[in-house]
């Protein structure tokens, strides 16, 4: 068994892993960017190494500052979370050919062959597991497009080789719509996973979501268990998680079961994944669905998945700890036929968000109360305390409610009683949209479909269960303390990080910043790609176009002296997995561009200046 290891993610994912550690008497490494400094991932680790600065980039993306930290704090073994690097092939081969490091994940092969689209559909078509009708190729050209549109038919999803989540997806409505949506799929899959490969698919337009928790061991062991519906779907990013599906007859979850273990097992897959699912929906069905129903496969998650917590709780299989027994060399000690579903589980991502606002993020705050429920049959998956400021640099969730009860019913009474216990203040969060699902007709009937949110349920509902139920979002202003300074410093040596604790009566603020150890600055890895640079100098007296929200710049659709009318698109930014046109709000002449293609930006950073 591994002596110590480092966990390369932040917030809730990361404590998940460094509990499952602490059970395994493994010593626990966290790595932090300055953003994160002093985030709870890194209050529970036994050690810490800085990074980077707050943009991923530079600090949770470095490939190289994470294995050093790794080296200088003498891991054995590298735990990825998910998000970030958990599904970089690139980075999982530098782990393997570390010495003294183990990747805790499948193979950078398995990776790749299965994180790319086209490859994992060979692979499950050859084992015989039902893929959507699409090409098994790249294409590059709208006139294949145009050719696979006549031949199967409209909406054709366009999708990234290396997408997932929704990133790096188009769907195209009729033939106008083949080149500009080609484009921005190639375009969001170089920028996010620099691979501008795209394939086709037929776009199912009324599906479930249904996918197949995998673990498999170094030993030809591979076993299912049991499925997930995360048919609750807002832009195609997933809100609310359950299992066992209700939607699903006992004959149909066990062949969608069984096509995922053979299709795993066909890619000589080890260590735990999620093989993903559309089912076709029957509407106006009566009862389950049943073994005629038709069922594709989507795409391989390499990795954890957020909601792995529901199948934690109706197998009672802790599968972070499988995980790293696996990595470890450990063979899978049940068979199939002794994995038991028990009861129902629930999970529901808290996230930093107004839904009544269109699920805008938080772009700051302070827990001023937080408060999180407890009883039988709740957990909480959190690295929050009272006090915390929030940290805007990443994704909006801080948090995930998981419910157990002994049948569906209960869980969703239950689930009702733990989200009215859950007391935060001080910013939003979608704590009153997971109330009103839970009332909702269609959600606990278990006849909605990925398209429910999107498409069907009126708006007018959200906003007034926020109003009714958001309480105190505060507004980001904090105060200070005249009488009282308390200051918690982090001091760095050889890139360490050690915390020390200070509080003054009747003295004023202590400057900000963090201690310099033995007389300079603290250092850290390198970035592989080098220094970030200084930010862009902003010339002139023209108009400014600023970032509304922090993202990533995708394109630029303008150049110094373009004149522009008011509404003409100047950049495309993405934020939360979803483009946003950058608008001119009035005509004018292009003095200045601020930003590039792929670069990051934070709320206020100006883009373009107009004169």
């Amino acid at each position: 068994m591994f002596r110590k290891v480092l966990v390369a993610n932040r917030g809730e994912i990361a404590v998940r892993v460094m509990r499952a550690c602490e059970e395994l008497n493994i010593g626990t490494v966290a790595v932090y960017s300055e953003a994160d400094k002093d985030s709870g991932h890194v209050r529970y680790a036994d050690e810490a190494y800085n990074v980077g600065p707050a943009r991923a980039a530079d600090s949770y993306l470095d490939h190289e500052a994470v294995i050093e930290a790794a080296r200088k704090a003498d891991a054995d073994a590298i735990h990825p979370g998910y998000g970030f690097l958990a599904e970089n092939a690139e980075f999982a081969s530098k782990v393997e050919d570390a010495d003294g490091i183990t990747w805790i994940g499948p193979s950078s092969d398995a990776m790749e062959s299965l994180g790319e689209k086209t490859k994992a559909r060979t692979i499950m078509n050859e084992a015989e597991v039902p893929i959507v009708p699409g090409t098994t190729d790249p294409v590059t050209d709208p006139a294949e497009v145009t050719e696979f549109g006549e031949k199967h038919g409209y909406p054709i999803a366009i999708k990234a080789e290396g997408g997932g989540g929704g990133r790096g997806m188009k769907v195209v409505w009729d033939e106008s719509e083949v080149e500009d949506q080609l484009e921005s799929a190639q375009r969001e899959g170089e920028a996010y996973f620099d691979n501008d490969s795209v394939y086709l698919e037929r776009y199912l337009e009324n599906p479930r979501h249904i996918e197949v928790q995998i673990v498999a061991d170094q030993h030809g062991n591979v076993r299912h268990l049991g499925e997930r519906d995360c048919s609750l779907q807002r832009r195609h990013q997933k809100v609310i998680e359950e299992g066992p599906s209700a939607a699903l007859t006992d004959e149909l979850r066990e062949e969608i079961g069984e096509a995922a273990r053979r299709g795993v097992a066909a890619a000589d897959y080890t260590n735990a994944g999620t093989v993903e699912f559309l089912v076709e929906e029957e509407p106006g069905r009566d009862g389950p669905l049943g073994p005629d129903t038709n069922f594709y496969f989507l795409e391989v998650n390499t990795r954890i998945q957020v909601e792995h917590t529901v199948t934690e709780e109706i197998t009672g299989i802790d599968i972070v700890k499988r995980q790293i027994r696996i990595a470890a060399g450990e063979e899978i000690d049940f068979e199939q036929d002794d994995v038991e579903i028990d009861g129902h589980a629930m999970e529901f991502r808290i996230n930093a968000e107004n839904a009544a606002n269109d699920f805008a993020p938080a772009t700051g705050g302070t827990l001023e109360t937080y408060d999180p429920p407890g009883g039988i049959g709740v957990r909480m998956d959190d690295a929050l305390r009272q006090g915390d400021e929030l940290v805007t640099d990443y994704d909006s969730m801080i948090a995930k409610l998981v419910v157990w009860g002994e049948d569906r019913d209960e869980c969703i009474e239950r689930s009702l009683r733990a989200l009215r216990e859950y007391e935060i203040a001080g910013i939003p969060t979608i704590i009153p949209f997971h109330r009103l699902m839970l009332t909702d007709e269609e959600f606990v009937q278990s006849t909605h479909t990925t398209k429910y949110l999107d498409e069907e349920l009126d708006e007018t509902r959200i906003e007034e269960a926020q109003e009714q139920w958001g309480g105190d979002t505060g507004d980001g202003a904090s105060e200070d303390d005249d009488e009282t300074v308390e200051r918690e410093f982090t001091v760095e040596v050889n890139g360490k990080r050690f915390d020390v604790e200070l509080e003054e009566h009747g003295a004023p603020a202590i400057p900000a910043g963090d201690v310099e150890a033995a007389g300079g600055q603290a250092s850290r890895p390198e970035p592989a790609g080098g220094s970030s640079g200084g930010e862009t100098e902003i010339q002139g007296e023209g108009e400014t176009v600023d970032a509304e929200m922090q993202g990533t710049i995708l394109d630029v659709d303008v150049k110094e002296g373009d004149e522009v009318a008011a509404g003409d698109v100047l950049v495309v930014l993405e934020a939360m997995k979803m483009e946003n046109d950058i608008v001119a709000s009035r005509g004018g002449t292009v003095t200045q561009i601020a930003v590039e293609e792929g670069q990051s930006v934070d709320m206020g950073d100006t883009l373009v200046v107009l004169e």
